[in-house]
């Protein structure tokens, strides 16, 4: 029997292909300069990732052991191709602002990764499931990611939500201070890399003290055995 509190705890936080495979690194520090590009990669990778998981889920009886890989790098390929003809066609600001990393989902080892690992393995729903949770998780770190990378940089939050959700959502921006020249190093790659390393860093703490108030289990002594020998 499937147990989706694990699944869900698993992707969340225990196996974040983020924080813990460390995984997808490439989109993942290059283009969370903002949380609005954080969140749009995201949505973009999970469904995918759902996507994909599904479909393998249900090929996984038909497809013989020898050609699976490039069966399941078709299929991903396929629904990346379907996620960038939607953001073109409506939030095109987004597709440009995401430029050659939203085509680039198709390398992302995270989707490659659940398709052979859990997919290939489980029914569909769980499958779906396991890719929602997965995906979830990858886009919260992502998320966290741009959002300190824009406040220290820019001082802002949401900016350019409009190239997301519409022009509606240029009211959803703020301004937490201004910045007369931005902080540079928040904004380029290198600062993703420490950003992310404290990151690493502070799930490592929360799992530590997690750890430590966790009662222990009280095992039973162990008893030495001798073994003597007559000598007659």
């Amino acid at each position: 029997m499937t147990n989706y509190r694990e699944i869900a705890w698993q992707g969340l936080w225990k196996n974040n292909p983020g924080l813990v495979q460390l995984l997808g690194l490439c989109p993942l520090l290059a283009v969370t300069a903002t949380i609005t590009n954080a969140l749009g990669l995201g949505i973009a990778t999970m469904l995918v990732l759902i996507g994909s998981n599904i479909l393998v889920s249900l090929v996984r009886d038909y497809v013989p052991k020898e050609i699976r890989i490039p069966v399941f790098v078709m299929i991903i390929a396929a629904l990346v191709t379907t996620v960038q003809l939607l953001i073109n066609a409506y939030a095109y600001g987004l597709y440009v602002s995401l430029g050659i990393f939203l085509p680039l989902i198709v390398t992302n080892c995270i989707i490659i990764g659940r398709a052979e690992a859990f997919a290939s393995r489980n029914n569909a729903f769980s499958a779906a499931f396991d890719g929602l949770m997965m995906g979830l998780g990858f886009t919260l770190v992502l998320t966290v990611l741009g959002a300190t990378r824009e406040i220290l940089s820019q001082g802002t939050l949401f900016e350019g939500a409009d190239l997301l959700l519409g022009p509606w959502a240029t009211s959803l921006t703020i301004h937490l201070w201004q910045v007369d020249t931005p902080f540079l190093l928040a904004m380029l790659p290198p600062g993703a890399f420490i950003i992310m390393g404290l990151l690493i860093a502070l799930k490592n703490v929360i799992d530590k003290k997690l750890k430590e108030r966790q009662p222990e289990v009280a095992t039973e002594p162990s008893v030495t055995r001798a073994r003597i020998t007559k000598v007659s």
